[in-house]
């Protein structure tokens, strides 16, 4: 199956989430724009005509990136991300490519705490595995970053790599970044 044929919207136990459109860019912008969620998150944007001209290029590339919105009772609360990869492997291997992905999640913090993020991530991980038949997924994060790093874990993530002050951070400098993986044989969907 390819990104281009799954179909929308999908139902988590409260979350709706169906592809990103031009319509939700202001309130995704919105959120992400907040100190406690621009902290963490390593896109950088400085208006929202910046932010939308990112995303309106990303929306484009329906081959190897989707980019998701969560409703909550029809209010977008949070976006989500999964970017095609090949796996590294030597270059005359076809089968390596395109057999894992990258995720990505973002929660508005007005919505923080509520377990949101992990359902986010656990259907993230269910269009890779089950939908799309990937062999891999990956997520990285600031080591400082713990919300994150529990949400990973909570899906069954597992830390891959630890790197001592690898991760260059916009207001606190060099910190430690993490590296996560789970394999479609480990994950529990």
């Amino acid at each position: 199956m390819e990104l281009t044929d799954l179909t929308w919207p999908r139902q988590t136990a409260r979350l709706t989430l169906r592809a990103m459109a031009e319509a939700d860019l202001p309130t995704v912008y919105a959120y992400r724009s907040r100190p406690a969620v621009y902290e963490w998150i390593t896109t950088a944007h400085t208006s929202l005509d910046d932010f939308c001209t990112r995303v309106q290029r990303q929306l484009s590339e329906t081959d190897r990136l989707l980019l998701l919105v969560a409703e909550l009772d029809g209010d977008v609360i949070g976006d989500g991300m999964v970017k095609l990869t090949n796996g590294w492997a030597q270059d005359d291997l076809p089968a390596a490519q395109r057999c894992q992905a990258e995720i990505g999640y973002v929660i508005d913090d007005g919505y923080a705490g509520r377990g949101l993020a992990t359902e986010l991530t656990g259907e993230l991980l269910r269009i890779g595995f089950a939908d799309l038949g990937l062999r891999r997924m990956e997520a990285g994060c600031f080591a400082d970053n713990l919300a994150s790093r529990r949400v990973l874990e909570k899906c069954g993530f597992r830390l891959e790599g630890y790197f001592v002050r690898e991760s260059l951070h916009r207001t606190r400098g060099w910190l430690d970044g993490c590296a996560y993986g789970v394999l479609a044989q480990d994950w529990v969907g």
